[in-house]
């Protein structure tokens, strides 16, 4: 009898009546969820736009605004009409697909058009409130102004790059009013100010008065522009409740960890609320070479530890799901205005919150759109945030843990177990995914910051509950949080102990190309690598090992029973299995590898620049915001032109020059950014005499510099023009020297100039040195007057005073002769600088000398490079950008 329609034929198997899988049907294979990124081409997008719209003027913005608005019209017209035509007709099915996708590309132009709209319209709001008060005007003109404003950011000591005292802070005020030019008006937009120490008194949240000399911002910076500080601030108005409660907590931690251990009273309050003003450059220095940053930089790492925190113990009172939500929700606001509710801080909430939830999950398909919706929002209320390296770091690391902790934890578990893969898999996909953007920032590669964060992580966990928890009870307890403090600075020592550890070891930081290509580059092997790592069975395929176990079992059986039966048997066995062609496979690989290491990489082994030949005759010494030259005089000899800043950057780029001997030494003045090297450079190698300016200004940096001189019995003279000499083939002659001299030497011979306060840049040192290849001029720091002085002085000079080389007065700054940049008419003009908040080198100091038909060189984009000649021209070597 035939089975009655919607009966089973009497013959069909019965399945079990509760929908599950019957227990003799086959096996179904997992279902697999797919990642969704139907957001990530708008999150893009949005970025790109806020990037071109934060250095756009408010006209553009608005025409742009409009352009998408009417491109968002019709797309969504068009979508709609296609809607309803499907609705409305029958196809075949192949055509109805090829209509189904085409709807789903206009969907996604839709959502894409949407998003830039939305970031356009925003950003245009903000750039004409910006724009409202006036402020970059008078920024333009340079003019004195009183303004009103809110500080918005935790005061920064600066180390003043002329004197070498840290007697500057860095600060951020929201501008609500400003006067200039006999004008006051309300302002709106952020300010950066530069000024003396008395602004690190102020509160964070307080609103302030002060006077000064406003300068303009660049091209694409959030702030309206910079404000020079003529003297202290005043205060007109206290922070809000809730913030001078703030305050005080944070006060109150710097109290109660006053008594730990050096490290760990530094780093405490930087892990527990992100204040990072105790900790010294040296400390700073090793945490960024291990790639520790984030554990002082508030990150979502932080909120991600607060709100695991706040969950478990939700979870272990059994508080109900509303109950919870609105716990944690309340803890992560309090979070946020413990460590100051700054945008990146913001950000970092978001991230956080984001990457918890994605990582915790296991569901990348969910947190990824999420992400995506979170860095569309935040673009939207901050279009600044694009061209912030935070914001990017931030997107990417979290992107990365979303998506690629599960698989790659997955992947390493049979080798190391579940635990282990987990943490070990964190911070492998964040550095993996971070490295090619902290190239940009510094172009070299942390080696041990896998390791290093592997190692740090248990600490970060105590460091920072135990941190916030000391914060939040010191004002009512200070026993109690003193208490607490303790375990909370041991493990604060721990991530500095291994900061330091691993920063001293060999090959800490690998030099890489820095900028875009650098960054390209790093992407590209990081890439490949992880395809050879992920394809393993089929690269060892290739060399001729035979893989005889399945994929995701882990070690092979065979291996775990030779290691138990010794070591010896299991190297016997694999002895026995080898064979010619894997023995030459290997060999092989290994010679393609030495031929990487020896060309692809030149840097690790010519750390000067990439390809600097040995017969260099001028090196620029990537010195950071400082000068440092080098004439080549002979083997192993040279001629230096100032020493740079504090550190060992001059004395580690002679060494890697080969310069043991130095024939002169000039000190064009006495600025810190131009003597600060001094030690490093004369440690290790000989001086024959040394040519210092006439002027003590400082008075403190030129006691200290003649004194040391002195003291290692170096020659000292003062420079007066007309001065020179020959060293081998290389002559030098003084053009200019300021004032004259005015020293005098003492009984023992030692020298002593003439003390003053100001000057000390157009005292300046200038040199014309002339080798068989080249001639150069080094202009020192000279401003204005000096620059017109030694204009006068040129032209009037029999045979013309063109020269080959100039090195560009004081940085590339604003100042400079448009007469002198046209009597020299350089083929190359240096600009030695590096990373600063004066703007050097500026676009005016540039466009003049290209202008005067020079290639620009910079040190702060090229690094370390040298001059050579080629067949009779000049050319550049270990510099692919200028």
């Amino acid at each position: 009898m035939a089975a009655s329609p919607g009966q089973p034929s009497p013959g069909a198997a019965r399945g079990p009546l509760d929908g599950s899988r019957h227990p003799l049907a086959p096996a179904r294979p997992p279902r697999t969820t797919a990642t969704d990124l139907r957001l990530v081409p708008a999150a893009l997008a949005s970025w790109g736009t806020a990037w071109w719209l934060t250095a756009a003027d408010a006209r553009a913005a608005l025409a742009g605004t409009v352009l998408v608005a009417g491109v968002l019209v019709y797309a969504g017209s068009w979508l709609l009409v296609t809607s309803r035509t499907r609705r409305s007709s029958h196809h075949s099915t192949r055509r109805s697909s090829r209509r189904a996708a085409g709807r789903a590309w206009l969907g996604q132009c839709v959502l894409v058009t949407g998003c830039v709209l939305a970031v356009l319209a925003a950003g245009s709001v903000h750039l004409v409130a910006r724009d409202a008060g006036g402020a970059a005007v008078l920024a333009a003109r340079g003019a004195a102004v009183e303004v009103v404003g809110k500080v918005v950011a935790e005061s920064v000591t600066v180390a003043n790059p002329w004197s070498g005292a840290v007697d500057t802070v860095r600060t951020t005020l929201t501008l609500s009013a400003v006067q200039g030019r006999g004008a006051a008006a309300p302002a709106g937009g952020h300010l950066d100010v530069l000024a003396d120490l008395t602004w690190g008194d102020v509160a964070y949240g307080s609103e302030v008065r002060a006077s000064g000399t406003l300068a303009p911002a660049d091209a694409g910076d959030k702030a309206t522009a910079t404000l020079v500080a003529t003297g202290p601030p005043l205060v007109t108005a206290p922070p809000v409740t809730p913030l001078r409660a703030v305050n005080a907590l944070r006060a109150d931690l710097l109290t109660v960890s006053e008594g730990l251990p050096t490290d760990a009273r530094a780093l405490l309050p930087g892990v527990a609320v992100g204040d990072t003003s105790r900790i010294d450059d040296e400390l700073d220095a090793a945490l960024r070479t291990t790639g520790l940053t984030h554990v002082t930089a508030v990150s979502g790492g932080h909120f991600a530890i607060v709100v695991a925190t706040v969950t478990a113990l939700c979870a272990v009172a059994r508080a109900p799901r509303g109950v919870r939500l609105a716990v944690t929700g309340t803890v992560m606001a309090g979070f946020v205005l413990l460590v100051h509710p700054d945008p990146s801080v913001l950000r970092a909430a978001a991230m956080g919150v984001v990457g918890l939830v994605g990582i915790g999950l296991g569901r990348p398909s969910r947190a990824l759109p999420a992400l995506a919706a979170v860095v569309v929002v935040l673009l939207v209320l901050d279009p600044w945030l694009a061209r912030s390296y935070g914001f990017v770091l931030s997107s990417v690391a979290t992107a990365a843990l979303v998506v690629g902790t599960q698989p790659v934890a997955r992947r390493l578990a049979p080798w190391i177990g579940k635990v282990p893969a987990f943490a070990l898999a964190v911070p492998l996909t964040a550095q993996l995914a971070c490295a090619p953007v902290l190239v940009l920032l510094d172009p070299s590669v942390a080696t041990y910051a896998v390791p290093a964060n592997l190692v740090a992580a248990p600490a970060l966990f105590p460091a920072t509950v135990l941190g916030v928890l000391a914060t939040l009870v010191a004002p009512w307890f200070p026993g109690g949080a003193t208490v607490l403090a303790w375990p909370a600075g041991l493990a604060a020592w721990w991530i500095a102990a291994v900061a330091r550890s691993f920063a001293g070891l060999p090959g800490a930081r690998v030099p890489w190309p820095g900028g875009p290509g650098g960054a390209v580059a790093l992407a590209l092997v990081t890439l490949v690598a992880l395809v050879l790592v992920w394809r393993w069975r089929w690269v060892a395929g290739l060399v001729g090992w035979r893989v005889a176990w399945s994929r995701g079992s882990g070690w092979p059986h065979t291996w775990r029973t030779a290691v138990r039966a010794g070591l010896r048997e299991a190297f016997a066995a694999r002895r026995r299995r080898a064979t010619m062609r894997l023995v030459a496979a290997w060999a092989v690989a290994a010679g393609v590898a030495a031929c990487c290491v020896l060309l692809a990489w030149p840097r690790w082994i010519a750390p000067v620049g990439r390809d600097v030949p040995a017969d260099w005759v001028v090196a620029a010494c990537d010195v950071g915001q400082g000068d440092g030259l080098v004439v080549r005089t002979g083997d192993g000899r040279g001629l230096a032109i100032d020493v740079g800043p504090a550190g060992d950057a001059a004395g580690t780029c002679l060494d890697e020059l080969g310069i043991e001997r130095l024939d002169l030494l000039v000190l064009t003045h006495f600025h810190a950014d131009h003597v600060g090297g001094l030690a490093a450079v004369l440690d290790g190698r000989e001086v024959d005499r040394a040519l210092v300016t006439g002027l003590g200004d400082p008075a403190e940096q030129a006691g200290w510099v003649l004194s040391d001189l002195a003291d290692r019995g170096i020659p000292v003279e003062v420079a007066a023009a007309g001065v020179g000499g020959v060293l081998g083939d290389v002559s030098w002659e003084v053009l200019q020297a300021g004032e004259g001299d005015r020293a005098t030497r003492g009984t023992d011979g030692r020298l002593t100039v003439a003390e003053a306060d100001g000057g000390a840049n157009d005292a300046s040192v200038t040199l014309l040195v002339t080798t068989p290849a080249l001639s150069l001029v080094a202009l020192g720091d000279l401003e204005l007057p000096g620059q017109e002085s030694l204009d006068r002085t040129l032209r009037a000079r029999a045979g013309g005073a063109a020269v080959d080389v100039v090195k560009v007065a004081h940085h590339g700054s604003r100042v400079q002769s448009p007469g002198l940049a046209a009597t020299l008419s350089p083929a190359v003009a240096i600009v030695s600088s590096g990373e600063n908040t004066y703007g050097h080198p500026t676009d005016e100091a540039l466009d003049l000398y290209r202008g005067a038909g020079a290639a620009i060189l910079r040190t702060d984009r090229c690094g370390t490079f040298a001059l050579v000649e080629r067949a009779g021209e000049l050319a550049v070597a270990g510099c692919a950008q200028g």
